[in-house]
């Protein structure tokens, strides 16, 4: 008996030793993806207006890099807050903490370097190496072609600078703290395939990142069908709102839509004449920027509407709006 007291807690020690040296190892050496040290990103009027265009139409970086004005419907970015940050995403969103959105105008960007933004980015680490949770998919822009991602710098080095006080640090529940540090890996971009392509529509679907609210997440990890919707979104009065199904399944997705309709159902918000409801508390309220992805292409949202017409469909249909109790 005391032999084997003594070999086991041999071996506890050892796996101490193991799982010690484990978390080590993730804390102190990943991420490990370097910045480009050497990238320099020139300043065309081309690459400016594509960066303009991913930015705001596609990427939305400025959605999510703003200030949303709750009281109007789908939380518009208020005017002047382009790029400011501020937006908190916490644990009532299904996140296993809470983030606070960076600004990334020139003003807080000016000692970048393009390096290191091409490589947050791409690969989701700060300045300082410190990774960011995957609020931002980077997983999805670390496909992104190298020139779409130079055009969103190019961009972004280009636009007013907007001051605004430090926001506050982001905190992360354990132990998604520690497995964040292992997401993080160096960029493996796509070549951009043409439009008309097939493969363009799974080119434009990733950089927008569809799959990302149009999948049911807790805590950061997947557990529902790519697509077929069920993320849950909870607003302050305590209404609940959830993605919808967007496979083609004929009628709990958009099986039933044609390309039009899904192209109209986008530039309905594009219209001149659109202006932003004003919601009462309580009324019904989404999260999907609509006023954003209207500005894209009808080019484009077919491409995204064709990937999609494509899927398996998956059967199930999501209970939208949960209003307040």
């Amino acid at each position: 008996m005391k032999r084997f007291i003594k070999i086991l807690g041999a071996l506890l020690v050892l796996l101490a030793v193991v799982i010690g040296a484990g978390l080590l190892y993730i804390t102190k050496a990943l991420p490990d993806v370097d910045a480009p040290t050497d990238l320099k990103v020139e300043l065309t009027p081309e690459r400016i207006e594509r960066g303009r265009y991913l930015a705001n139409s596609v990427c939305v970086c400025m959605d999510c890099h703003a200030q949303r004005d709750w009281s109007l419907f789908a939380g518009p970015p208020k005017p002047g807050t382009l790029g400011a940050g501020g937006d908190k995403f916490d644990r009532t969103m299904q996140f296993p903490g809470e983030f606070f959105a960076r600004n990334i105008t020139p003003f807080a960007l000016k000692d970048w370097t393009d390096g290191e933004l091409y490589r947050a980015i791409t690969s989701g680490i700060s300045k300082d190496g410190h990774p960011f949770f995957p609020v931002m998919p980077y997983p999805n822009y670390n496909r992104l072609a190298t020139e779409d991602v130079h055009s969103i710098i190019a961009y972004l080095r280009s636009i007013d600078p907007v001051s605004t006080p430090p926001w506050p640090e982001s905190t992360i529940d354990f132990p998604v703290s520690l497995i964040m540090r292992t997401v993080p890996q160096p960029a493996q971009p796509m070549d951009r395939p043409a439009p008309g392509d097939a493969r363009y529509g799974e080119y434009v679907i990733n950089a927008a990142a569809c799959i990302e609210c149009h999948t049911n997440t807790v805590k950061g990890e997947r557990v529902g069908q790519p697509f077929a919707g069920g993320f849950a979104f909870a607003f302050p009065d305590g209404s609940v709102l959830r993605s919808p199904n967007i496979t083609p399944h004929p009628t709990d997705g958009i099986g039933a839509w044609d390309k039009a309709m899904f192209i109209a159902r986008f530039k309905q918000y594009a219209d001149s004449a659109y202006v932003p409801a004003k919601v009462a508390p309580g009324d019904f309220q989404t999260v999907m920027p609509w006023t954003m992805y209207a500005t894209m292409t009808e080019e484009d949202l077919g491409s995204i509407y064709d990937y999609l017409a494509a899927l398996p469909p998956v059967a199930g249909r999501v209970e939208k709006w949960t209003p307040a109790p």
